[in-house]
């Protein structure tokens, strides 16, 4: 009896195996045929899941969603800061979308990736399919698509606190995709060369002095004139005062902020492609 079974199973395996072996049409039908899945689908899966994880994160919604809004609600209704002529909303608004890049792209992104690296995640996925460059490209895909989000919700907030935007959308974009590039770079160099309690600390010290000192909330004409000079040359004020001049005052592109932002980006991107430390 047991001997018969045996022989049955014996049968249908050699069966199978001779109908996938078989001449003619059938020959390869069931072979696996193992391999990485398209490059563009991976980057963009891997994009989701980078989004999803940065979503869920409490630490990480304090820093892009909550912190701003705050801010932004708070500083409008209050007057704690001269903001001078018009209406607070208009001033503030420009500096708190810069203060969302700065939070996601740098100080966010920055303190994740630091902490990835630290157990092991970058180790295993940079011997995964994906290659290095990929998966960086799928992190800052990630930011981009929370800005979205974010810009999406403090204009929101904004308009119905009576912001009045102005100027051409187009300035606004391309001065937020070069400080999504600078910020991203600096993080990126932060994560991949410090340990990552000191990314941790560093990335909020900054974060917090670039707050204060990044024509943000308070203007940079309050400053002296030789501090003015030194804060203009930083990514946080070249993005909040370029984004001011267009949506509250409807002025074009101020080329000076525009290269401060591209030259930040080329030696953040640059540095943290030469310096980024893996493991």
């Amino acid at each position: 009896m047991s001997t018969s079974t045996d022989g049955a199973a014996g049968g249908g395996v050699g069966g199978g195996t001779s109908t996938g072996g078989g001449g003619g049409a059938g020959r390869g039908t069931y072979a696996p045929a193992p391999g990485a899945a398209p490059l563009a689908r991976m980057i963009a899966a891997q994009t989701a899941f980078e989004t999803k994880l940065l979503l869920r994160n409490g630490e990480q919604l304090l820093l892009t969603v909550i912190i701003p809004s705050l801010l932004l609600v708070l500083f409008s209704t209050v007057d704690v800061v001269d903001t001078g002529k018009g209406e607070a909303v208009d001033f503030l608004a420009p500096g708190v979308l810069a203060l969302a890049v700065m939070s996601t792209a740098f100080t966010g992104q920055a303190i994740a990736t630091g902490f990835e690296r630290r157990y092991g995640v970058l180790k295993r996925l940079a011997v995964s399919p994906l290659p290095r460059w990929a998966l960086m490209t799928a992190k800052t895909l990630s930011v981009l698509v929370t800005e979205v989000l974010q810009v999406v919700l403090l204009a929101v907030i904004a308009l119905g606190l009576g912001w009045s935007p102005q100027g051409n959308p187009l300035g606004v974009l391309l001065l937020l995709v070069l400080g999504t590039a600078a910020f991203s770079g600096l993080g990126l160099l932060m994560a991949g060369t410090l340990k990552a309690e000191a990314t941790l600390a560093a990335a909020n010290l900054v974060f917090l002095l670039l707050l204060v000192g990044g024509g943000v909330i308070v203007p940079l004409d309050k400053f002296p004139d030789a501090a003015r000079a030194a804060l203009e040359l930083l990514p946080i004020s070249a993005l909040s005062g370029g984004l001011r001049d267009i949506l509250q005052h409807g002025a074009g592109l101020d080329w000076g902020g525009v290269g401060v932002l591209a030259v930040w980006a080329v030696l953040g991107l640059g540095a943290a492609g030469r310096f980024f430390r893996w493991e």
